[in-house]
């Protein structure tokens, strides 16, 4: 009978995971987010991203932008706290970071509306 339970947990555990897995493969992250900024909006593009980090979500999830927190809740000082902080946009697009440094590429992301 001991047994029997053993390999009935191991089946349960099994299909349990198999389960967890195929629901987290089915969320799909979103193409673009766009966040608004009094200098204008910036939109997000998550697939470059991805792309970016090679299709390595672990790259930024959780430990630069946790997933939980979204949408992203930066004021005034966003960039510099998010630099030093090595967080948000500023863990990459910092003077030696792996992208474009924000400092002077304003326009790059914050794009005005038109009048």
């Amino acid at each position: 009978m001991r047994r029997f339970f053993a390999s009935g947990t191991v089946i349960a555990f099994g299909l349990a995971f198999a389960t967890g897995a195929l629901v987290a493969e089915d969320k799909k992250p979103p193409e673009k987010i766009t966040y608004e900024a009094k200098p204008g909006p910036v939109t997000f593009d998550h697939t470059k991203h991805v792309e970016a980090a090679k299709k390595d979500c672990k790259a930024c999830h959780d430990a630069i932008f946790p997933q939980a927190k979204a949408p992203l809740d930066y004021k005034e000082s966003m960039h510099k706290k998010a630099e030093t902080d090595k967080k948000s946009c500023g863990a990459c697009h910092v003077a030696g970071g792996t992208s474009f440094e924000s400092k002077g590429n304003c326009a790059k992301c914050h794009v005005k509306k038109p009048a």
